[in-house]
């Protein structure tokens, strides 16, 4: 039986609440918004589990989350972090089929996070993970693989052929190599002309450079052909918003992330009324609430699956140790290509 302890390191919440500013995931300094702390262990209650960190994942949302822009309140002193990947260690009724396991999870106690030795989560929020899966895969498992599960599935019910932006982070790139394997066309936009071959290899049909004068024309000729009626956003800027009035007759912009602090402004509203186009969001926490859990265990053993056999893997740009995420943090987010992790 695994001694637990009555206290852990964790990185605490030094915000509460909202902070009523739309300044983008940028860090450059994480003392801003965290800090380390020793707090008491947590106990998880019915239904729920207590899970020992192996590792943990940075994302974007968790970046937007920290400086309170995200779309729940922060609670100031309680541990940051989403996802990440560890052993159930203790349970509370009903939840004791998981002790022992390893397992991909989501924090959905408020006063819990992942970015701790320890966390306190809903049983259901548990992934036990096969034997081949690494601890880096096992930790980002869930927030960018079931995005691009439900999102690639919304591109295939429109057409052949769908758009990316930000196409070298890892969703981008989970996204090219869905789209790829399902005999769709991904369109990636990237930042850098040194990544369209890594984008390319990743599986898409075509890759355009935001820096690029020529990129807006470039695309006009590839939606002319293509015709993709999707647009998967990570940025959301002016430049999305020029995209979209590119794309044909029917096209839906899903905008599910905010990289950009620019705020776009709509230049062609007769599109929305004479060609059918609409504008929406996408959130993974929505989509797993209204998503009948057969689908939802579908999507589930599809991911692990493909993480199994290498067809996806985590891109790992750092490494960081828990005592060093508040110092090192901003750094090791500006390593391109690949996810920060946290290690005990």
């Amino acid at each position: 039986m695994t001694e637990i302890p009555q206290t852990m390191t964790a990185v605490l919440q030094k915000g509460d609440g909202y902070s009523g500013k739309a300044t983008g995931p940028q860090i450059d300094d994480a003392a801003d918004w965290l800090e380390l702390g020793e707090v008491p262990v947590p106990q998880p209650g019915p239904g729920q589990v207590l899970v020992k960190m192996r590792m943990s994942s940075v994302n974007p949302s968790d970046q937007h989350f920290i400086k309170g822009e995200y779309g729940q309140p922060r609670i100031k002193g309680a541990p940051a972090g989403f996802e990440g990947c560890g052993d159930v260690v203790a349970a509370g009724d009903g939840a004791e089929k998981l002790v022992g396991q390893r397992v991909a999870y989501v924090v959905t106690e408020p006063t819990s996070g992942a970015w701790a030795e320890y966390a306190v989560t809903n049983a259901s929020a548990c992934i036990p993970l096969r034997p081949e899966i690494s601890d880096e895969d096992g930790a980002a498992q869930i927030v960018n693989p079931m995005t691009a599960m439900a999102m690639v599935d919304i591109a295939r019910q429109e057409g052949d052929a769908f758009i990316v932006s930000a196409a070298t982070s890892q969703l981008g790139k989970l996204m090219c190599a869905l789209g790829r394997d399902l005999g769709l066309k991904p369109i990636a936009f990237v930042r850098r002309e040194n990544a369209v071959d890594i984008v390319r290899k990743a599986g898409a049909a075509e890759v355009l450079v935001t820096s690029d004068p020529e990129a807006l024309k470039k695309f006009a000729a590839i939606s002319a052909e293509l015709k993709p009626r999707v647009f998967l956003d990570a940025v959301s800027d002016q430049m999305s918003e020029q995209i979209f009035t590119l794309m044909p007759k029917g096209a839906r912009w899903v905008s599910y992330g905010k990289l950009s602090p620019e705020l776009p402004k709509l230049t062609q509203m007769g599109q929305l009324i004479f060609m059918s186009k609409r504008i929406e969001g996408f959130w993974l926490t929505q989509w797993i609430m209204t998503t009948p859990p057969q689908d939802q265990g579908r999507v589930v053993a599809e991911v692990q699956a493909r993480f199994a056999d290498g067809r996806w893997k985590t891109d790992v740009a750092a490494h960081l140790p828990l005592r060093d995420v508040v110092s090192g943090l901003a750094s090791a987010l500006q390593k391109p290509d690949g996810k920060v992790m946290i290690t005990p």
